[in-house]
């Protein structure tokens, strides 16, 4: 099934969901990569980077520097469509709000600072609306 690409159709469509608990990006090695139950990993030059659950990490001593919040616009956006991001970067910006955003397959996810996530998730309400 192809994802939706039609910029008007995403932005009032995106229905972002916050997720419970908090996260952390982490380089790894691949003993501790092992051990863990990332909700995503990317291979880079300089090591493996994982995105996990904050408590996993803790309890298994992995090292980060912040953790996050992460919410999911859960309308099925298209890997081609075009200023999805762009929109919803802008407009968070205008807030001071920074993103890290991760696009799989079927949805977007934006991990954002705890202290901002409230107030992200109302700017992307009013993008919608």
């Amino acid at each position: 099934m192809k994802g939706i690409s039609d910029i008007n159709i995403l932005l009032k469509s995106m229905n972002p969901k916050l997720r419970k608990g908090e996260y952390i990006f982490a380089v790894v090695t691949k003993s501790q990569a092992k051990t863990l139950n990332p909700v995503m990993t990317f291979e880079e030059e300089e090591g493996k980077t994982v995105v996990t659950d904050k408590q996993e990490a803790d309890a298994k001593k992995i090292s980060y520097d912040s953790s996050w919040k992460l919410i999911t616009l859960t309308i099925h956006s298209d890997l081609q469509a075009v200023g999805l991001i762009a929109a919803i970067s802008n407009k968070l910006a205008e807030s001071e709000i920074s993103i890290n955003v991760v696009s799989a397959f079927y949805h977007d996810h934006l991990f954002v600072s705890p202290e901002k996530s409230e107030e992200a998730m109302r700017i992307l309400k009013n993008i919608s609306a």
